[in-house]
């Protein structure tokens, strides 16, 4: 941390990230340092104040840093100004664990596995159960794969708890378009639903600030395109259920659209973060109760 003189007034101290610079300038506020954030192409993002102040600054900085050394979950990507919260790997674990439990104990499977004839017989469960089952490793690992990296974005955008159940709702609602969609009757397994709905989460993220910024409706136009040429990469696979993938991606948009409206002091509030904890757990743990007591 060094000082970058930007003029004859005041002293510069350079910031990876304008999320660092908003916090370091929080911390100063709070000793009464006046602060200004600055970006530049050449320089990046940096905090100026007044030379005199420069020391107690930096003194100011450091003590912040001794009294919150701790593994910060939600980490800004060096190479972009995007946003990752690596709760995603043990999210993803989940999946890892699941699919252990259903090798060795058959009757898990079975009792979790989506089959329309069940859910129209009342088993509605199996929409949501069925989402943490895998029919092999490959199947696995390529969902754990690309979860993590979407589950990540999902969850830095929303809220680490708001972000998971958006993309699990999505993912049985994709199950539940199966159900309606196909004639026949079939079973189905896997979190592929989930994962197209967290890319349609992050397709439509920003919507609410299309009209705040002239910038943004094209921002949000890139991300519903490059989100649609993903789905079609990825979700249409015609060995894989493609209605599903496309019920999950259709409602992570518009889970993703609704919640771009809800402020960012809202979604990053304690409460609200916890709550969103306690219905995708209360979730997960009632139908996965229930599927194995009634089978």
């Amino acid at each position: 941390m060094h000082a970058v003189n930007s003029d004859r007034q005041t002293a510069a101290i350079p910031v990876r990230s304008q999320r660092k610079a908003m916090d370091w300038s929080l911390v100063l506020a709070s000793q009464e340092i006046p602060t200004t954030i600055s970006f530049s192409e050449e320089t990046g993002w940096a905090l100026l104040v007044e030379p005199r102040d420069f020391e107690r600054a930096i003194k100011a900085i450091r003590q912040y840093h001794i009294e919150n050394r701790h593994w910060e979950w939600r980490q800004q990507l060096p190479w972009s100004q995007v946003t990752f919260h690596w709760g995603a790997v043990p999210a993803a674990l989940l999946f890892v664990l699941t699919y252990r439990l259903s090798s060795e104990m058959p009757f898990l499977r079975q009792a979790w596995l989506f089959d329309t004839a069940a859910v129209r017989a009342g088993e509605w469960w199996r929409l949501f159960t069925a989402i943490l089952l895998h029919s092999d490793l490959g199947h696995l690992l390529a969902n754990v794969t690309s979860g993590v990296l979407l589950f990540g974005l999902a969850m830095a955008r929303f809220g680490p708890g708001c972000g998971l159940l958006a993309a699990y709702l999505a993912g049985g609602f994709g199950n539940l378009c199966g159900l309606i969609l196909y004639g026949r009757p079939y079973t189905g397994l896997g979190a592929s639903g989930m994962v197209m709905g967290a890319l349609g989460l992050l397709a439509l993220h920003s919507a609410a600030f299309w009209h705040t910024n002239p910038n943004t409706a094209r921002d949000l136009m890139r991300g519903g395109v490059a989100g649609l040429l993903l789905f079609l990469i990825f979700g249409v696979d015609p060995k894989s259920d493609v209605i599903a993938h496309l019920g999950g991606f259709i409602g992570g948009g518009l889970l993703g659209f609704t919640l771009s409206f809800v402020p960012t002091r809202v979604l990053e509030k304690p409460k609200f973060i916890v709550a969103n904890w306690i219905l995708l757990l209360s979730l997960l743990a009632v139908t996965g109760w229930l599927a194995v007591w009634r089978h």
